[in-house]
């Protein structure tokens, strides 16, 4: 099982710690509200502890769970405490009408995340296209993009440990990409789907 350090003490932390507990993974919770973050440990439980804000994560590989605004500065923030890890990023960068991304250029959070972290860091996108009550409820199928090997592996290990199927979409700049279709997921639960209880996933026809 896989050393997970969660940063941000959100629905979506929750989420993914409970089903990181479940599977059997070591979770670390990490907020700016201490008090918070213990909060979310406890209600976690299965021997979930507290990292303090901005120190060295225990995990080994680190969930940022934080709306896209945040996601790179607190990469910058923690700094070299990241030096040899993972780094997920879970974020969508809506614009202001859900309609499209707030970035104007061919980039990604998780690209803007990688140029902030150390050199010897991962960065891995992953989760983004999964509405909350869906992962929390489902089985669905976890797209996820980054440029090393081994940092994607290790990222399939954990999602498989949730009892979900990963599927690799190719290098960090397909971040772009998985952002827009995080873009698309919200179009269809307003429009052709009415309502946010789907995933996108892939059927593959039989041989």
């Amino acid at each position: 099982m896989s050393n997970i350090s969660i940063i941000g003490t959100g629905n979506m932390a929750r989420t993914i710690g409970a089903l990181a507990v479940a599977g059997g993974n070591t979770v670390e919770v990490m907020g700016r509200d201490q008090s918070k973050a213990a909060g979310l440990a406890k209600v976690l439980g299965g021997g979930a502890t507290t990292g303090e804000w901005g120190t060295a994560p225990r995990g080994d590989i680190v969930i940022v769970a934080l709306l896209s605004d945040g996601v790179v500065p607190v990469v910058a923030h923690y700094g070299d405490a990241l030096a040899g890890k993972v780094i997920v990023d879970i974020s969508n960068p809506f614009n202001a009408t859900f309609d499209g991304l707030a970035h104007r250029e061919q980039t990604s959070i998780a690209q803007e995340a990688a140029k902030a972290a150390p050199a010897s860091a991962s960065v891995v996108k992953a989760f983004n296209t999964i509405f909350r009550q869906v992962l929390e409820k489902g089985q669905p199928d976890v797209f996820l993009a980054g440029d090393d090997a081994q940092a994607k592996a290790s990222v399939e290990t954990f999602i498989e440990s949730l009892g979900l199927r990963p599927l690799d979409v190719g290098g960090l700049k397909m971040a772009h990409w998985l952002e827009g279709a995080g873009v698309l997921t919200v179009g269809l639960a307003n429009n052709g789907v009415g309502n946010f209880d789907f995933a996108l996933s892939i059927t593959q026809l039989p041989a």
